[in-house]
């Protein structure tokens, strides 16, 4: 039997995770249709999700259909968990985008289809909602083709849009119109099918001009369009045909080695930690010992896949399905497993907003923390800062929604009441030039037991931090005390550079090393105050690291979104007067009769600023139709400052009374 892991992606709203209920439901799985209003559904188990009516996290369950398992995949549409959004398209073979037939193309689904296509994801459109009244035809067909992708082609028909009794009607090979537009497009694609239809038009029969629609679509080349309504049901049969027939299935050895990548993690009634795999490669089977992520290793104890529903207790998992495996207590979000030489890297927009947690209770500093730590380990991005010395526990955020959902989560899945301080913008640093420091054992001022030598140069923008080590280090030194130096220098430069930021896209070469081997008074074991030990290069690290950064000196680059702008013609002068004032660049300007369109770049903390003054100065009509990271750039004027989260090697003195054992 085939697998297919098919992801529903869509605008908050558009009605995926009412979709999800009724493919369900067509499938023979549920026997009722739950209500994402009464909290009812299958994928929104989170007593929060229940709530809000929203979707927050992804969720797996499973139908079949012709002989084909479908492993569905329910995905947030508010943009704020966008992070959660890129995970799951990381394991998928398809996906389905909903639009609403009222609303049409939105916001967040222009940013979700440009994550598809990046991807090369193989991609459906499902029109729904043509029981609203304002429902659109051939208005929002014109409206994809401009705002989305011109490769599109409808699949059939409606009748009665805008009534409850709404029909989608499939097209035929009767159809010529459709037919004619098949050939137009999927000759646009394929030489070899435009040689055969000039030679002889009645070669390309309606069989095989199908065939090469499912190749396209499988491309990701072509996006069939379809209407309907997963309230009423209309429509749906023939989206589930188009999903059988045009999106392909999994792929993959079950003999060969075993690979696969982690998409989600939760935690079990009894707090274990649970992992959900997409398997490219391989079988893994329960008590198999298993390498992920970098270093890891960990005992398979238990294994459940998705199939005719929810999960169920199996002894393997293969090559194209999706399990939970128990048993891996360091497994993160994003963690290989096996060869990772088989699966692609996928780049996450970083989030650009943070805020300052505290606890109402000043007693629950621990358990906040602790709590932080679990919500991080389900969502990597949030990325939880603390800065010890005053205590304080920071968070990085997508939007003010999610800092809305992290708050409700602490208050009903751990009992912790928290506020929030001021949501600020994340900068990073960047290193200007080239600088080098070395410390050496027995020499004055270094008081540890280790001689380090680092030096400094700028990367390419997005390739991180790179840590390698010179040739003339490598001797016989313990391996370990190098693996310190490399941690201890990420860390230092995630907890900030000259100005307090994060440093990134920056080569550290280690240039010189030296120890003290194990050493003991007569008739005594092991001395420490004799002899190095990983602390001596931990500690050490940070200052002769912030020595050579000051050599090289840092730039501090904010984050800049793209915007997407749709504003009454009359108002574009009032409104580009006050994009100039947040700083931001209009780029491109497109006018149609009364509306304007706007595009360009804004820095990402005056688009707060801007969500508040485009209704005011547009009489209301202005809508902000899409912001999204881009990019970091310098700031413009005087660099911001974050205080850091450390000792502070910066400074010396201060850091050496708090560190220091030998002083």
């Amino acid at each position: 039997m085939r697998t297919l892991n098919l992801g529903i992606l869509a605008h908050v709203d558009a009605g995926k995770t009412t979709l999800t209920e009724r493919l369900l439901y067509a499938a023979g799985v549920i026997d009722e249709i739950g209500r994402v209003d009464d909290g009812s559904t299958q994928t929104d188990t989170l007593a929060l999700e229940r709530q809000r009516g929203i979707t927050i996290k992804s969720a797996v369950v499973s139908f079949v259909i012709d002989e084909v398992t479908v492993n569905l995949i329910d995905t947030p549409g508010h943009p704020d968990f966008i992070a959660e959004v890129e995970r799951v398209l990381s394991v998928l073979d398809g996906a389905v985008l909903v639009i609403s037939a009222v609303e049409g193309v939105q916001a967040q689904t222009r940013v979700l289809m440009r994550a598809l296509q990046r991807l090369q994801i193989p991609t459906l459109i499902f029109i729904n909602k043509i029981d609203r009244g304002g429902a659109q035809y051939a208005r929002l067909l014109q409206r994809i083709s401009e705002r989305l992708t011109r490769a599109i082609i409808p699949m059939g028909s409606t009748s009665g849009l805008g009534t409850r009794g709404a029909l989608f009607a499939p097209y035929g090979a009767d159809d010529a119109g459709f037919t004619s537009r098949m050939v137009d497009l999927l000759t646009g694609h394929d030489e070899a099918l435009l040689t055969a239809y000039v030679n002889d038009e009645s070669a390309l029969s309606y069989r095989r001009l199908r065939g090469e629609l499912a190749a396209q679509t499988g491309m990701a080349l072509l996006h069939p369009v379809f209407f309907g309504s997963a309230i009423t049901g209309a429509g749906v049969d023939a989206l589930i045909d188009g999903i059988i027939e045009l999106l392909p299935a999994a792929e993959g050895d079950t003999e060969g080695p075993i690979s696969g990548t982690v998409f989600k993690v939760e935690r079990g009634a009894s707090g274990e930690k649970i992992a959900y795999v997409r398997m490219f490669s391989g079988t893994l089977r329960v008590r198999d010992l298993l390498q992920f992520g970098r270093d890891n290793e960990g005992k398979v104890t238990g294994i459940s896949v998705f199939d005719r529903g929810s999960a169920t207790r199996c002894a393997s998992v293969a090559a194209g399905q999706i399990g939970k495996l128990w048993g891996l207590g360091d497994i993160r979000i994003g963690d290989t497993i096996g060869d990772s030489r088989t699966i692609q890297e996928h780049h996450f927009s970083p989030p650009t907003l943070e805020t300052v947690v505290v606890p109402c209770r000043p007693a629950e500093k621990g358990a906040l923390h602790l709590a932080l730590t679990q919500l991080a380990e389900q969502d990597p991005l949030i990325d939880v800062r603390q800065d010890e010395i005053r205590q304080e526990l920071f968070v990085s955020l997508y939007g003010e929604v999610q800092k809305e959902v992290i708050g409700a989560t602490l208050a009903n899945e751990f009992g912790i009441e928290v506020t929030f301080r001021e949501t600020t913008t994340i900068c990073v640093e960047r290193p200007v030039g080239t600088g080098a420091a070395v410390e050496t054992i027995y020499e004055e001022p270094n008081p540890f037991l280790a001689t380090v030598g680092l030096r400094i140069e700028p990367a390419p923008t997005g390739t991180g931090v790179e840590f390698r080590l010179a040739s003339e280090v490598l001797g016989t030194m313990p391996l370990a005390f190098f693996r310190a130096v490399e941690a201890t220098v990420k860390k230092t430069l995630r907890g900030g550079g000259l100005y307090g930021w994060e440093v990134t896209d920056c080569k550290i070469t280690m240039t010189h090393s030296g120890y003290a081997p194990r050493q003991s008074h007569a008739h005594q074991g092991f001395n420490k105050s004799m002899s190095s030990t990983g602390e001596d290069f931990r500690k050490l690290t940070p200052l002769v690291l912030m020595s050579a950064l000051r050599q090289a000196d840092t730039v501090v680059c904010e984050p800049i979104n793209r915007f997407h702008l749709e504003i009454p013609a009359d108002t574009f002068g009032a409104t580009v007067s006050l994009l100039s004032r947040l700083l931001a660049v209009p780029q491109t300007q497109e006018i149609r009769g009364s509306s304007c369109t706007l595009e360009g770049e804004i820095p990402a903390a005056r688009v707060h600023e801007l969500e508040q003054q485009l209704p005011a100065l547009t009489r209301g009509e202005g809508v902000l139709l899409e912001c999204a990271f881009d990019r970091h750039e310098p700031v413009r004027g005087a660099s911001p400052t974050r205080r850091r989260s450390d000792h502070n090697p910066l400074d010396r003195e201060e850091y050496l009374l708090h560190v220091a054992r030998r002083v």
